[in-house]
């Protein structure tokens, strides 16, 4: 059964990551100590990266799982890799976004980290509106997380497919899922094929319960240093289940360049897997968009 903790300083939980559920090993993600509030407003506020955990790779390696957090309501940022938005050691690109939309994303890239890591770390920068927020990322054994399985209902993330028959993407984004080829100003269609499993363990439904369908949401991941712009239509397709979980969207360039967009699925547990860090799938497609 899961349990949940109240802590006092929301903006503490959001700022970190949230919590994170009692694992395999019996730890839970604790809040970070950041002594940040939301401070939410539509424009004139920061951006600060979230560190959501580290967990083990089906592969056995070891990644950091990473969002962050637009205090505004209606201001997005493009903010190219450099001395406003870097990684170190070894960055300053280490796969982070380069456009911030608003509000809490959750778990939108990962770093593979080596193993022994240590007391080593990362920090994430970056500066927005004229404030500087820095996050550090390391593998202590109390902010393991279990993306791929909740360990209490025995959940799991949906899955993402970019071809009937293609492979398959679950939990935590890593590398390119797929690739397209553009041009500006005329549509591209974006199709894929979401499907989810519902929780093996459920104790708070009814006999013959349907879990309802995972939610999907298209947006820009990081636009190419032209500062182009994309229109996805429509941001959050419909599952077609008669079609496999069939979803279809278009994406409209306005400028040449490599844009890389992201694909969330969100199943019931809603955004961050309501703070558990479990379930649900980041994809990320890089389009190569020509004049």
């Amino acid at each position: 059964m899961r349990i949940s903790v109240v802590v006092v300083g929301f903006s503490l939980a959001l700022a970190a990551g949230a919590f994170a559920h009692a694992g395999a090993q019996g730890q839970g993600q604790l809040p970070s100590p950041l002594p940040l509030s939301l401070g939410l407003r539509e424009k004139g506020s920061s951006v600060t990266p979230a560190f959501e955990g580290w967990y083990h790779n089906k592969d056995g390696s070891v990644s950091v799982l990473v969002g962050y957090l637009n205090r505004n309501t209606k201001q997005e940022f493009d903010i190219p890799v450099g001395p406003n938005n870097h990684i170190d050691p070894g960055g300053p690109d280490q796969g982070q976004p380069m456009h911030f939309l608003p509000g809490r994303q959750w778990g939108i890239f990962s770093i593979k980290v080596p193993k022994d890591l240590g007391d080593r770390k990362l920090t994430w920068t970056l500066v927005a509106n004229g404030f500087t927020n820095t996050i550090t990322l390391h593998t202590k054994p109390e902010y393991i997380i279990e993306p791929y399985e909740d360990a209490a209902s025995k959940n799991t993330p949906p899955v993402i497919k970019f071809e009937t028959n293609g492979k398959t993407f679950t939990g935590p984004p890593t590398g390119i899922a797929a690739t397209y080829t553009a041009t500006v100003n005329a549509p591209l269609t974006l199709d894929a094929w979401v499907t989810d499993e519902p929780a093996k363990i459920n104790l708070f439904t009814f006999p013959g319960f349907t879990p309802p369908q995972p939610s999907v949401k298209w947006s820009l991941f990081r636009a190419p240093g032209s500062g182009g712009t994309v229109k996805l239509d429509p941001v959050s397709p419909k599952i077609d289940a008669a079609a496999g979980g069939k979803i279809s969207a278009t994406a409209t360039f306005s400028a040449p360049g490599d844009y890389l967009l992201r694909l969330q699925a969100n199943d019931s547990t809603g955004e961050g897997g309501g703070g558990f860090q479990c379930c649900w799938t980041n994809a990320h497609v890089r389009v190569t968009v020509k004049p």
